[in-house]
């Protein structure tokens, strides 16, 4: 129980942190000129970034912004002129991974993953992107974007020394002049790259879990059955960015998608099929320890039965023996006896031994 109040509290705490990231990351945005990175810059209008955009075929504009918040997307839908579905999407967290198109205007939603531990609990980040020639606009339902990364590292490139998405986004120039599709492959690996650490958590769990469950711990199925729920979680998840991976195929020649852009999005969907597989694996493998826990349990008891039934008919003789004489009957011969009473007594031990001696030869006791 102790165990389970500190997951609880971490999970709390972990929940809170996350919580609180979004009140201190601005809306950050870069212009990329001929594949270079520009300065950053801060709550710059969507207008004036679309204008930017619009200026010059070597013009692009990333923008992140860290909460949905309604005047930001507001300003964002009056600017690109958006659908008002893709408009209530936006300010609505909670979504599988998805891709839809408006016009010009492509969205999808990502969930990428991270394994906290302490809690044994997969911590999704869900953010939705915003593609249209030659501008990307994120927009992060809890302030962060890959593996816990900030908002601010995701289109800093000066973050390029820590794990985060700063270099990922903005770190490879050949990328950025295939234009916002580029960035979007970057997301798109990266989010797909990240479950791996996930499932090497989930997995390290599993094997403890295992030693957990034939050492007789009772606490076994409780774990079993959390850790069997982050793997669904994670499993709807990839099963989901599979289908947007397959779409995004689809479409290829449809947009007009360079063959290099191809060949980077078919590596991405080689690597989910990766982690579909191994989720999937590590749920039947969860399926099969708690069958296997639950045969175990099933033996204990079975065990525990059978001493309960060796005493109870360890003690049925001799008070079996005790109950005739406690009849009190005048004409029992034996009650006159000299010899009646610890012939009595001794019976009642007799039978008691033998029983025992027999059980013991059967392995009952």
């Amino acid at each position: 129980m102790a165990r389970q109040r500190a997951k609880r509290a971490v999970r709390q705490s972990a929940r809170g942190a996350t919580a609180a990231a979004p009140v201190a990351a601005p809306t950050l945005t870069r212009r990329i000129v001929d594949g270079r990175p520009q300065q950053l810059a801060a709550d710059v209008p969507p207008a004036e970034s679309l204008a930017f955009t619009r200026a010059d075929p070597s013009h692009m504009a990333l923008t992140v912004m860290a909460t949905p918040d309604p005047e930001g997307i507001a300003e964002l839908a009056s600017a690109w002129q958006l659908h008002p579905l893709l408009v209530e999407d936006l300010l609505h967290a909670g979504q599988r991974p998805k891709l839809e198109r408006y016009g010009d205007v492509l969205f999808l939603v990502l969930r990428s993953a991270r394994y906290i531990d302490e809690s044994e609990e997969v911590e999704f980040s869900e953010f939705h992107l915003l593609v249209r020639p030659r501008a990307l606009v994120i927009v992060c339902q809890d302030g962060r974007l890959i593996d816990g990364t900030e908002v601010a590292a995701g289109i800093d490139a000066s973050q390029n020394a820590t794990l985060g998405s700063g270099a990922l986004l903005l770190g490879n120039e050949q990328l950025l002049r295939l234009g916002p599709e580029g960035m979007v492959y970057q997301l798109l690996d990266a989010t797909v790259d990240g479950y791996f650490p996930v499932l090497d958590g989930v997995q390290t769990d599993k094997e403890q879990i295992e030693r957990q469950v034939f050492s007789g711990d009772a606490a076994a199925a409780e774990r079993i059955y959390h850790l069997s729920q982050e793997v669904i979680d994670v499993l709807h998840a990839t099963a989901a960015l599979t289908r947007v991976l397959h779409k995004l195929q689809q479409g290829a020649d449809k947009y007009a998608i360079p063959d290099a852009l191809q060949a980077y999005l078919q590596d991405v969907s080689d690597h989910l099929t990766r982690v579909v597989t191994e989720t999937t694996e590590l749920r039947d493998a969860l399926s099969q320890i708690l069958n296997v826990n639950a045969t175990l349990v099933a033996q204990r008891q079975n065990e525990d039965m059978k001493k309960i039934s060796g005493w109870a008919a360890i003690l049925f003789a001799p008070t079996l023996i005790a109950a005739v004489y406690g009849m009190n009957f005048d004409l029992m011969p034996e009650l006159h006896w000299a010899a009646g009473y610890p012939l009595a007594v001794g019976g009642m031990v007799g039978f008691a031994a033998l029983l025992y001696v027999i059980f013991k030869l059967k392995k009952w006791m």
